[in-house]
């Protein structure tokens, strides 16, 4: 192996170790809701640890950060994604963006939540104590659009609005009556649903030198909302994210390959600052291997995945998968398909 080779990989897996060494303990600071607007998308993402936020370059890339948006080289590209995640609770997302001659990128996004069918009761003055109200089907979904500008070769930013909302099912709520027998009872259906406009600002710049590039993002700001007397905020957070390019400081990196690694921090409202390092190396930019890990997350941790890229009729197909250990929760699989016009 290439000496120098083996010296960026004997680092790269001390500045990991070294991160892990120095974890912070996990700590729950505040309760936000509507946390599903937190589940990672994209399997390339995912992959490489979760370090979306200077990499995803392409309509993906919406999800992470918007700013990307400006720098994906395709008129047209979309992105479906489905992750098979913990308790039967599935998710899908799909993305696209659309160039605009001399004016910037538009971006349309989807998130939907598939938590599964609930048997619901009530309580009732019976033998059991309850009676069975029937079948119930929470929801969760998020709608954006986004615009997003190259303003030069090194800088670009984005705006990606959308409107989230959540659908936890109904109640029985009692209006009248003392107790369960009381023949004055009287039972009224309410449900519990709601909604609100969320809006997530990045920015991005490209240094133009070994690959080193910087990103900010804001996300989910919005306003709070309540479920009957409770006030909550959405799962608001602002990350930082720095890649680079490695290899290229020690040998000159042929066409044909290169190894993006990437460090981003993420610091959330509801817990403590999480740390995130991903990898990925290509290859003819047709194959690619990833890699990753998260910090200071419960029962989060190590990543893999990988991708395909090839063309059918000079149109680009990609393919991606990730795989996710959950600990005690089991694991977690991620699928992406793509197309670029």
């Amino acid at each position: 192996m290439n000496h120098h080779l083996r010296k960026i990989m004997l680092s790269t897996l001390g500045v990991i170790f070294l991160c892990g060494t120095l974890q912070a303990q996990f700590e729950k600071k505040a309760q936000v809701g509507f946390r599903f607007l937190t589940n990672p998308v994209a399997a390339e993402v995912v992959g490489r640890g979760a370090t979306g936020i200077t990499s995803t370059l392409n309509s993906n890339g919406i999800f992470w950060n918007p700013a990307l948006l400006g720098l994906v080289e395709s008129s047209i590209d979309v992105g479906l994604n489905h992750t098979e995640g913990i308790a039967d609770i599935n998710y899908n997302a799909a993305s696209a963006s659309f160039k605009l001659p001399n004016i910037g990128v538009v971006g349309v996004s989807i998130l939907a939540m598939d938590y599964g069918d609930f048997y619901a009761t009530r309580r009732a003055a019976n033998d059991e104590g309850f009676i069975e109200t029937g079948v119930f089907s929470p929801t969760g979904i998020a709608v954006g659009i986004a615009f997003s500008q190259k303003v030069s070769d090194r800088f670009s930013y984005g705006v990606h609005l959308k409107y989230v909302t959540q659908d936890l099912g109904s109640a029985w709520i009692a209006t009248s009556g003392e107790s369960l027998s009381d023949p004055n009872l009287a039972l009224e259906q309410k449900g519990y649903s709601n909604g609100t406009i969320a809006a997530d600002i990045g920015a991005f710049y490209d240094f133009n030198y070994k690959g080193i590039k910087f990103a900010a993002v804001l996300q989910n700001i919005s306003k709070e909302l309540k479920y009957v007397d409770e006030e909550f905020p959405l799962p608001f957070s602002i990350s930082f994210g720095v890649s680079l390019q490695p290899l290229d400081f020690f040998m000159n990196m042929e066409d044909e390959q290169s190894f993006i690694l990437n460090f981003e921090s993420v610091h959330p409202r509801d817990y403590g600052e999480k740390v995130k390092i991903g990898g990925e190396y290509k290859f003819m930019n047709t194959f690619f291997i990833r890699t990753g890990y998260m910090m200071n997350y419960d029962e989060r941790g190590w990543t893999a995945g990988l991708g395909f890229k090839y063309m059918v009729s000079q149109i680009p197909f990609r393919i991606d998968y990730a795989y996710e250990p959950f600990g005690v929760l089991g694991n977690r699989h991620y699928f992406s398909i793509g197309i670029s016009y």
